[in-house]
């Protein structure tokens, strides 16, 4: 579980829980909409076909397994070098691209 106490987090009509870290705290909430208000408001105001590539594979692998993938089967899977996944998501896979995803906060290497 994400640590840290609950909090309310609205923004362009989505409202959901999260934890301190802004991670869900009820992923099985997660819909596109939440993932395209939480990445807008970190400052990533489009989600494009490469995103949605990565998020989709995310939460597929969380819904089978229950955790985040490893970051080399993260970019194997999907195609992208880090170096690309970090341009998508500048706050890095875990605090960026696990977060849109829904996904709560890795506790590993993501």
């Amino acid at each position: 579980m994400a640590s840290g106490d609950p909090r309310l987090f609205q923004y362009d009509g989505v409202r959901l829980t999260v934890d301190h870290d802004g991670f869900m705290v009820h992923p099985d909430d997660w819909t596109p909409a939440i993932a395209t208000a939480l990445a807008a408001a970190d400052g990533l105001p489009e989600l494009t076909a490469e995103h949605w590539r990565v998020l989709e594979f995310l939460r597929a692998y969380w819904s089978r397994l229950d955790r985040a993938p490893m970051v080399r089967l993260l970019c194997q899977e999907t195609g992208f070098k880090l170096s690309r996944i970090y341009e998508l998501f500048p706050k890095g896979p875990a605090h960026g691209a696990c977060k849109y995803a829904g996904l709560p906060k890795p506790d590993g290497c993501v």
